[in-house]
């Protein structure tokens, strides 16, 4: 397979990646728990010319390893351009304290246990038992700004990982093995590491060890084969990344403290909401009801997200069976989410006592969406994320995204039709709520625009993850909006004596009356309710003097 086909395949999965991402961002809902996306991905792999990416870069946006033990089981060697290589691994690792101050526990590395390569019968045979050296497997290490020092270019062609005829004249490299350039920073880096088969040996081991990280950055890892009797390959093993405060990457660790802080805001909501809700239990609404679930939804999907990432930070593994609860509660988090502002904006519980022949369509719906959100959740963080094509990660995201987008539309187009209700009863009270929750939900979706145009450009603008201590803003952001808005509903729906004023009602008279009442009431001045009792005194009065005439 010649080096321009193999460059092409690979910004061709990076492209669809992209795509993918871009289109859950554009029918992204406000409210939605936030993508918890793979870190490997990036956006920016199809935007610049493969002469100047390195074919085996962009892998590492395609097929990295979202945590910090990565395991290798039978992992078989791609061929890319004129290398065979494995992806290793890519995360963001923060440099160790200063080693003279600093204790083991908290130094920064990446570490290599039980690393063995095998090779064909047909590839060993092709080689003397007494041959030294009879196949070169070599471990590359590197940080993302160091990614051109991997690989060169004769005459300006295409980039090329392994050193030809050519560009050992012009570069002075081996022939056979990795062109490594020294970094500008430190000689040292990139780092590679030789492994060897000897004889007709089928397999050969690495030796394990330690590479100790000095300095903050996107590190990746790859293990790299020049000879072309090696393409077949196979590796096992494992290696540990590891930075000062545990096993949790760089790029995640931020969200573990973030957690803890919305786990402490939801606590302070739940306190609020109950005390309210319990106090007024006489008065509580069928809506208010359904409001308190998501609240206590929301506060275990934060707690377990906490904890699953202290786990992760601990032990350098996500358990399968932790990891699905998390995101199977999230799952039913946001589904209950939007079932909860559809229904709202329906006019649930106020200007309808049920939803009538529409609970059928929206329980479908909420069905729907929950098993679209359980199989895309799962597909991204419980550890099959490697084994899924771009393709197929396509067709788990698109119905998720159409249903978030047509849930969007239904949610307006009923919000529109209850607003018309109410004005058209001259119901102020709750027509004055209701503008309020649209306006809530205007500022969420300009919000959500806003900050879609944002992440796009972040991006965009880092094809190699090197923002990668920030990127978990985009993250928490969904978070915070998705709780603020649930704010808002709590305030304009808490529950108090006057919970009933918000209540459906048969008499429409009636209604209107209470209404007219307690609003003519609260604006008007003392002089003005006593005259109103005294013309109603002097009604009876002249009443009881027609009785006795």
């Amino acid at each position: 397979m010649s080096e321009s086909s193999n460059s092409y395949d690979t910004i061709q999965t990076e492209s669809l990646t992209a795509r993918r991402h871009s289109l859950l961002l554009i029918l992204h809902f406000p409210s939605s728990l936030p993508l918890r996306q793979n870190w490997g991905n990036s956006m920016g792999g199809s935007s610049f010319s493969v002469q100047w990416l390195p074919p085996f870069l962009l892998l590492t946006f395609v097929s990295s390893i979202n945590a910090s033990i990565h395991l290798y089981d039978h992992q078989g060697f791609r061929e890319v351009g004129n290398s065979y290589l494995l992806s290793g691994g890519s995360e963001g690792i923060v440099a160790s304290p200063n080693p003279s101050t600093a204790t083991s526990h908290v130094h920064s590395f990446i570490r290599f246990e039980n690393i063995t390569f095998s090779r064909s019968k047909e590839a060993a045979d092709q080689h003397s038992d007494t041959g030294h050296g009879t196949g070169l497997i070599q471990v590359v290490i590197f940080e993302a700004a160091d990614r051109d020092n991997i690989g060169g270019s004769a005459y300006g062609g295409q980039r090329s990982i392994c050193c030809t005829p050519d560009l050992a004249k012009l570069e002075g490299c081996k022939q056979g093995e990795v062109i490594r350039i020294p970094s500008a920073t430190d000689i040292d880096w990139p780092i590679v590491l030789n492994v060897q088969f000897s004889g007709k040996s089928l397999s050969a081991s690495m030796d394990d060890s330690k590479v100790p990280i000095t300095k903050t950055g996107m590190y990746n890892l790859f293990f790299i084969s020049c000879d072309p009797k090696l393409k077949d390959l196979v590796m096992n093993g494992k290696t540990l990344w590891r930075n000062p405060d545990g096993y949790l990457p760089g790029r995640m660790a931020p969200l573990m403290k973030f957690y803890v802080y919305m786990s402490l805001a939801y606590v302070l909501l739940c306190v609020t909401w109950f005390f309210q809700y319990m106090r007024f239990w006489k008065d509580i609404l069928q809506l208010q009801h359904c409001i308190t679930v998501v609240i206590a939804l929301g506060l275990f999907e934060m707690v377990l997200w906490y904890f699953e990432f202290e786990n992760f930070n601990r032990t350098g593994i996500r358990p399968v069976g932790i990891t699905t609860w998390v995101v199977t509660v999230g799952a039913v988090r946001r589904t209950v989410s939007r079932l909860l502002i559809l229904s709202v904006s329906m006019g649930y519980g106020v200007v309808r006592p049920t939803l009538g022949g529409l609970t059928s369509k929206v329980l479908l719906i909420g069905l729907t969406y929950f098993v679209a959100t359980e199989l895309l959740d799962i597909t991204e963080y419980v550890g099959t994320i490697n084994d899924v094509s771009g393709r197929a990660r396509l067709f788990l995201v698109l119905p998720d995204a159409f249903l978030d987008a047509f849930l969007i539309l239904w949610i307006f187009t009923s919000l529109s039709k209850t607003l018309e209700q109410l004005q058209a009863k001259r119901s102020s009270v709750k027509l004055d709520t209701y503008r309020k929750f649209s306006n809530a939900l205007a500022v969420a979706v300009i919000a959500s625009v806003v900050w879609i145009g944002y992440e796009v450009y972040f991006k965009a603008t880092d094809p190699f993850n090197e923002r990668w201590q920030s990127a978990w803003i985009i993250t928490a952001f969904w978070d915070i909006l998705a709780f603020g808005l649930l704010c808002v509903i709590c305030y304009l729906w808490a529950p108090s004596q006057s919970s009933q004023r918000y209540a459906y009602s048969e008499e429409k008279g009636e209604e209107f009356d209470d209404e007219e009442t307690q609003s003519l009431t609260r604006g008007m001045p003392e002089g003005d309710i006593s005259l109103a009792k005294q013309e109603n005194n002097s009604e009876e009065d002249e009443e009881e003097e027609d009785k006795r005439e």
